[in-house]
């Protein structure tokens, strides 16, 4: 079986083929801890990228790092097109403004947001596109992106962590905001480099898993624990 992830696809396109993909093999040898410690992993691996100016390493652990939370996104059976759609629906989550002005209004409380379907992204690429209106990449360095992710990441995790504790609904529901959030942020990256997120990812993902190229993936825990780029 050959899948493929193509440059006019969605998230949720992209989010359905890490599914097929890897959904098996992510059963089988990782909790839900182990899938946040690989995003994290590279996450913090695309930051040293930052760090040292270094593009490639930026973006190749930007991808996977990317790809590791649909996986966190599937075992949790969240559609995350849906979840970055509701909380940027073509407008800043907080503010309401396209772009942003957060920093000139200092808004106190959250905004009401309005959903023009119309409006929606049909592909990553619109997608990406969308978060550039909003969050101009001009309006910040990259280093400060870096940053911004770094915390996203770190508040997923506690969002599940706080879940987990007593199973409650409203925690959930914390923990689809925060992954819409993270996601917001990988994009804001992608931007700023600038780097074609939904080229990127298909060039990447044109023949099943990255690493083994077989559908579902083969490779082991610790064939994935060697991985350094």
């Amino acid at each position: 079986m050959q899948l493929a992830f193509k440059e006019q696809d969605s998230l949720f396109d992209f989010q359905t083929f890490i599914e097929k993909v890897y959904a098996s093999p992510d059963d089988r040898l990782y909790s839900l801890w182990d899938l946040l410690s690989q995003e994290q992993r590279f996450a913090m691996r695309a930051l040293k990228g930052i760090r040292k100016e270094d593009q490639e390493k930026l973006k190749k652990n930007l991808l996977i790092a990317f790809s590791w939370l649909m996986s966190i996104s599937n075992r949790l059976h969240i559609n995350v097109d849906d979840e970055v759609w509701e909380r940027f629906p073509g407008v800043c989550s907080y503010c309401g403004e396209c772009p942003c002005a957060c920093k000139k209004i200092k808004p106190s409380s959250r905004k009401k947001l309005e959903h023009k379907d119309s409006a929606r992204p049909r592909s990553l690429a619109e997608m990406q596109a969308m978060f550039q209106r909003i969050y101009p990449a001009e309006k910040r360095t990259l280093g400060e992106e870096g940053i911004h992710l770094a915390e996203e990441v770190g508040e997923v995790s506690e969002a599940i962590h706080n879940y987990l504790g007593l199973h409650a609904m409203k925690q959930f529901d914390e923990v689809k905001l925060e992954i819409a959030d993270c996601i917001s942020c990988f994009i804001g990256i992608a931007n700023s480099i600038p780097l074609d997120l939904a080229h990127e990812l298909a060039a990447m993902y044109g023949n099943n898993c990255h690493v083994c190229h077989k559908a579902p993936c083969e490779c082991s825990f610790t064939e994935i624990a060697r991985i350094v780029t």
